[in-house]
């Protein structure tokens, strides 16, 4: 989770409904069919528990402010253009929180950024 975007978020929409969404990102080609049907059930569970912790954490920054918490799985940046013809605003952070986010998942943040329909505010 972008913290920073959250923190951001909090500050700068105060009295707006805050939704914290996580995207699960499908699992690489590379390792194969068979391999991605074996695993798919443990890696929907590892998901889900990372998410939870996220939510968490979240809930942890949100402090007395209500936040509602989605699960969503595909490729984040459609998955997040998609979800933002229901909002007002996207706040996102910047980059992944890994390397491997930033080498894979390519930039999420920009690509949210040129096709989102609602004003993206992007936080370092």
């Amino acid at each position: 989770m972008a913290e920073h975007a959250l923190e951001h978020a909090l500050e700068m929409y105060p009295a707006a409904e805050i939704t914290v969404l996580h995207v699960v990102g499908e699992p690489s080609g590379m390792m194969g069919k068979a391999t991605s049907l074996a695993l798919a059930d443990d890696i929907e569970e590892a998901a889900e528990e990372h998410a939870s912790e996220i939510f968490d954490r979240a809930r942890e920054i949100a402090g007395d402010r209500e936040v509602s918490t989605d699960v969503a799985w595909g490729n984040p940046s459609k998955v997040i253009v998609n979800r933002a013809e229901s909002f007002d605003a996207v706040v996102i952070g910047s980059h992944g929180g890994s390397l491997a986010d930033r080498l894979f998942v390519g930039d999420v943040a920009q690509q949210v950024f040129r096709h989102s329909p609602a004003p993206v505010t992007v936080v370092r």
